[in-house]
């Protein structure tokens, strides 16, 4: 009897390969491999060119990679050796003020419009404004900056950059912290209630600690998109040949090197080897970027992973 009943269950499990064969030539299950197998060939398309250009930074700027080139000033025209330390610096200086521009007024202005406002005119028209912010070109967010702050000052400075950068980190720290903010359970919410929270409480102790690493995530990938920003920099920051450090001290309020502006300078140079650091620079700036946007990933990754 065990014989047979194992018998039947295994005929019943055995697939028919003529049926499989008629099935694959049914309108809707052909159109959907169709589809799938399309797909799949767009996307490794538009991989081509992101590899290939990976590929071209290694291959020429990864062998001019050297501890030097981190630690030393930018070349004379007919100098040899030479790097980039003080763009590296430059860069990490601006987007970090940047940051602390963007990063506290964006999220003041997602818990305002996730947990306050959330249907008010007031709202409304901020998040129009924040999207409209979002397509906006780098350049007129440089204008903007040259205009308030460049000539207010009288020169090209560090400050300026960072404001400029931070209208560019704005919009996505907004809208992404506001939809972290949203993704917090209202039951949680409720239950701070509950305990007889205030509303401030209630955002500080419960929403801001549980959309946390969704708010992380867009401020990674805001700092990712500054980084690589040419043209805001060329309108307030300008470049410097010299270390941000000068006498003992920082030089805020003088023209300061970035690796955006460094690559867009010395890529049109008729000098081998400056245009050997701009590929280098390029690696760098790319390196950057994409532990950027992997630690972004990794961090929106771990906020799905909480809700779950």
């Amino acid at each position: 009897m065990a014989t047979s009943a194992s018998t039947e269950t295994t005929t019943e499990t055995t697939i028919d390969p003529e049926q499989l064969k008629r099935s694959w030539l049914r309108p809707h299950t052909f159109l959907s491999g169709l589809l799938s197998g399309l797909t799949w060939l767009i996307a490794l398309l538009a991989c081509v060119p992101l590899f290939s250009l990976l590929y071209m930074l290694v291959v020429k700027g990864g062998s001019r990679l050297s501890p030097a080139v981190f630690t030393e000033l930018p070349p004379a025209a007919f100098e040899a050796g030479g790097g980039f330390g003080n763009a590296i610096v430059g860069t990490g200086v601006m987007v970090g003020i940047a940051a602390l521009l963007s990063v506290p007024i964006g999220i003041l202005i997602a818990v305002y419009l996730s947990e306050f406002g959330k249907q008010t005119r007031i709202a409304r028209v901020a998040r129009f404004c924040i999207k409209t912010l979002t397509g906006m070109p780098s350049i007129l967010a440089g204008v903007f900056a040259y205009a308030a702050v460049v000539l207010l000052t009288g020169g090209y400075s560090a400050p300026a950059g960072g404001i400029a950068l931070s209208l560019l980190m704005l919009p996505t720290v907004v809208l992404t912290a506001e939809e972290a903010l949203r993704m917090v359970p209202n039951a949680m919410r409720e239950a701070a209630y509950g305990m007889g929270c205030t509303p401030t409480q209630v955002v500080l102790r419960v929403v801001l600690p549980t959309a946390t690493a969704g708010t992380l995530t867009g401020v990674m990938l805001a700092v990712a998109r500054a980084s690589g920003e040419t043209a805001p920099l060329l309108f307030t920051a300008l470049f410097s040949d010299y270390w941000i450090t000068q006498q003992g001290g920082f030089a805020l309020m003088e023209p300061t090197a970035s690796l955006a502006v460094l690559i867009y300078n010395y890529s049109g140079m008729p000098f081998d080897n400056q245009v050997e650091l701009a590929w280098a620079a390029s690696l760098v700036l790319v390196i950057l970027v994409m532990i950027a946007n992997a630690a972004g990933r990794l961090l929106s990754l771990r906020q799905v992973g909480m809700q779950r």
